[in-house]
């Protein structure tokens, strides 16, 4: 693996650059059975939004914690806007990943005893970058709640019960705000509809789609779920991306 890089060295971010562009990618998760995931060529467009579609447990959460940088490769490059995040200390993918990335988790990890506000909020705490990205004349909390309206989170839950109490699908609506604020350049999404029914899944889709669209950010979501492909620019496979191993 290559040496670190200073922080400094990080190169600046133009607008054609990729979103993400990997090449010669290895990973293995350590043990004796060892899940092994290979990434030849592989690359997404600024702007665009990609479904990446498998099976539970195919490898998909595999390849978006490569992406974000919350694991790195035994081997090869995962450049994210132009910024080889392999060759950056741990410290600064940490950095990197809190100014750039936008993340919806499955099990969508929000503080459970915090304030819809406080778990929107949350981001700008760790990224000055983030915050100088607030609508101008807007403070953060208005951001937050605009964001939240537009995800057709009631007002009156914005400052009310903890997180915990909210329905599936209202901390779906946090989760998201919480993915937006602050306008990164890439929103990730590990299968944020699975808990949702067809109808709630769509409406919540609709609105995540459009309000990542408003500041074109890259959308990089994966799922098992085939019915999704229409609201995306382009679907495919995982195993059209990567190759799956599994260690003897």
């Amino acid at each position: 693996m290559s040496a670190l890089v200073p922080e400094a060295a990080v190169a600046p971010i133009l607008p054609a650059t990729p979103a993400f562009a990997l090449s010669g990618v290895e990973f293995r998760w350590p043990g004796a059975q060892g899940f092994g995931l290979r990434v030849d060529d592989f690359a997404v467009t600024r702007g665009e939004k990609l479904l990446i579609l498998g099976p539970s447990g195919s490898g998909k959460s595999t390849l978006l914690s490569l992406l974000c940088g919350v694991v790195t490769p035994q081997a090869g490059r995962v450049r994210v806007l132009g910024t080889d995040i392999v060759l950056l200390s741990g410290a600064a993918r940490d950095r990197f990943r809190a100014d750039h990335f936008g993340i919806v988790f499955q099990m969508l990890n929000l503080l459970p005893y915090a304030s819809v506000i406080d778990n929107v909020l949350l981001p700008l705490r760790f990224s000055k970058a983030r915050r100088a990205r607030i609508s101008p004349g807007a403070s953060e909390s208005e951001e937050a709640r605009r964001l939240l309206s537009r995800l057709g989170l009631e007002a009156k839950l914005h400052d009310g019960p903890p997180a915990a109490s909210l329905s599936v699908g209202q901390q779906q609506r946090v989760a998201a705000a919480r993915a937006l604020i602050g306008a990164p350049e890439i929103i990730v999404a590990d299968e944020p509809t699975s808990s949702l029914d067809r109808e709630r899944q769509q409406a919540f889709l609709d609105l995540l789609l459009q309000e990542a669209g408003r500041v074109g950010a890259t959308i990089v979501m994966v799922s098992h779920d085939e019915s999704l492909r229409p609201h995306f620019d382009r679907a495919v496979p995982l195993e059209r991306v990567a190759a799956i191993s599994w260690q003897p």
